[in-house]
C-alpha cells in the first residue's frame, strides 16, 4: 500500500534512443510473478527502465489507485503488462508513459480494466501475439470507462503474421472516451514495428467475439 518506485531510467532510455548496442537489459519497477492473491493499492511508479509493473504467472491480482509516469519518448516503458495470468483487475488508475499504458500478452485470461486514464502513451493493447507457434491465447477481457488523451492509438489488437495456436476471444471495450487519439480502434494482424525483418506468412491467430460499445471522442 502506497509508496513510490523510481527506476531512474533516463540514462538507459538515452542509450536505446541513440541505437547503441552495449546498453544493459534494464529492470522493471515491480514484477509480480508466480503469485496468488496479491493487492497493490496507491503505488506510484516513475521512470522505470522497462515495464513499470508486470504481472506474469499469477492469479487473483488487484491493482488500484496506481499512478504511472514517464516521458512520452521513453522506450519500452509499458505501464502495466499482464501475461500468463488470470483474474487480474486494474481500477481507478492513471498511466502516462512512452509505450502501452496497459499491454495484455499471451495467456492473459479474465482481465478487468476500469476507470484507467491513458495518455500520453501508445494505447491499451492486446498483443503482440503469435510470435511463437505454441502460445497460450487471450480471453475474457473487459476494458470499461477508460479515457484516452493524446495517445498514438486507443484500443489495439496486434498479432504477428506467423502461424500460431494463439487466439483472442470474448473482449469487451465499453464506454471509452478518446481525446486527440490518432488511431482510435486498430486490429492489426500483420504487426511488425519499424517494418524491419517482418514475417512473410499470414497470421493464423483467430480473433473473434470482440465488442465495441459506446466508444467516442474528439479529434484535434
Amino acid at each position: 500500500s502506497g509508496g513510490i518506485l523510481d527506476g531512474q531510467g533516463t540514462r538507459l532510455w538515452s542509450c536505446k534512443l541513440h541505437a547503441r548496442k552495449d546498453f544493459p537489459v534494464g529492470a522493471r519497477n515491480l514484477h509480480i510473478t508466480n503469485s496468488n492473491n496479491v493487492a497493490v493499492d496507491g503505488l506510484t511508479s516513475v521512470n522505470s527502465q522497462k515495464f513499470h509493473i508486470a504481472v506474469t504467472g499469477s492469479q487473483n491480482v488487484k491493482l488500484q489507485h496506481i499512478t504511472v509516469h514517464a516521458p512520452g519518448n521513453s522506450p519500452n516503458t509499458d505501464g502495466i503488462h499482464v501475461a500468463k495470468s488470470s483474474f487480474v483487475t486494474v481500477l481507478n488508475s492513471t498511466i502516462s508513459t512512452g509505450d502501452d499504458c496497459i499491454s495484455i500478452g499471451p495467456g492473459a485470461r479474465n482481465v478487468w480494466i476500469e476507470r484507467v486514464g491513458c495518455g500520453p502513451g501508445h494505447d491499451i493493447s492486446i498483443g503482440s501475439l503469435g510470435w511463437r507457434f505454441q502460445e497460450p491465447g487471450v480471453e475474457n477481457v473487459t476494458v470499461k470507462r477508460v479515457p484516452f488523451k493524446e495517445t498514438t492509438n486507443g484500443l489495439h489488437i496486434k498479432t504477428w503474421a506467423r502461424p500460431s495456436l494463439d487466439f483472442v476471444r470474448n473482449v469487451l471495450f465499453h464506454h471509452v472516451v478518446m481525446d486527440g487519439v490518432k488511431n482510435p480502434i486498430v486490429v492489426d494482424q500483420n504487426y511488425c514495428p519499424g517494418n524491419k525483418n517482418c514475417p512473410s506468412k499470414a497470421s493464423r491467430i483467430k480473433v473473434k467475439d470482440i465488442r465495441y460499445k459506446s466508444v467516442g471522442g474528439t479529434l484535434r
